[in-house]
């Protein structure tokens, strides 16, 4: 593990920050949750076009995206049951890296096999100031990370299995995305791929 790596202004990265035993770790209890709450491919608002990635929540409410627009929900779209918990390691990586004072309320799980992508993007459906932090179980994946407008410039940055990145301040509402996917770069995911892990806080803390 390496100490913290300033990208951009608001933008933190730790490279390996989870060594493989906790990668492993942390992935067999992502794919026990997914057996209560399955993964499902989002589509666009409006077109109805389906994502590249096969999505789950964990936490009190999971965001969603389908035809009528973005927005959190407290149950999955397919099963009508809750969300299962966000796991006690991710709590604990909050708490270290972000410094915010109340914990996640969201963990969207995006699962990535071999192709997909997500074009760039805001996380701007919480009404807070909190960071959104990042981790990467699996293949690598070029991150492109920007500003706060689409056509400004961009910077690009591979991220591998273990890596966990943080952005807010200045960078809460930057535009970001993945590229692609570098496939067979790890062994971690069956069936090969990669697992974001992207942790928010949706309401404003009381």
């Amino acid at each position: 593990m390496s100490g913290p790596v300033a990208v951009a202004p608001g933008v933190v990265l730790w490279r390996e920050r989870l060594d493989r035993a906790a990668q492993a770790a942390l992935l067999s209890e992502v794919f026990a949750r997914a057996t209560d709450a399955p993964f499902y491919r989002p589509v666009m608002p409006g077109s109805g076009a389906a994502f590249s990635v096969e999505e789950t929540n964990f936490g009190e409410l999971g965001w969603l995206s389908d035809k009528s627009g973005y927005r959190y929900v407290p149950v999955h779209p397919q099963t009508g049951r809750p969300w299962p918990t966000i796991p006690p390691a991710l709590l604990d990586l909050w708490d270290a890296t972000t410094g915010y004072r109340t914990p996640p309320q969201c963990c969207l799980v995006n699962l990535y096999r071999p192709g997909a992508r997500m074009g760039l993007h805001q996380d701007r459906e919480e009404a807070t100031d909190a960071p959104v932090l990042s981790v990467s179980l699996g293949d690598q994946a070029l991150f492109r990370i920007g500003g706060t407008t689409r056509r400004g410039p961009t910077r690009s940055v591979k991220l591998a299995s273990g890596d966990v990145l943080v952005f807010g301040g200045p960078a809460r509402l930057a535009f970001h995305g993945i590229d692609r996917i570098v496939a067979g770069s790890s062994t971690l995911v069956p069936g090969g791929g990669r697992i974001n892990l992207t942790l928010r806080r949706v309401t404003k803390p009381e």
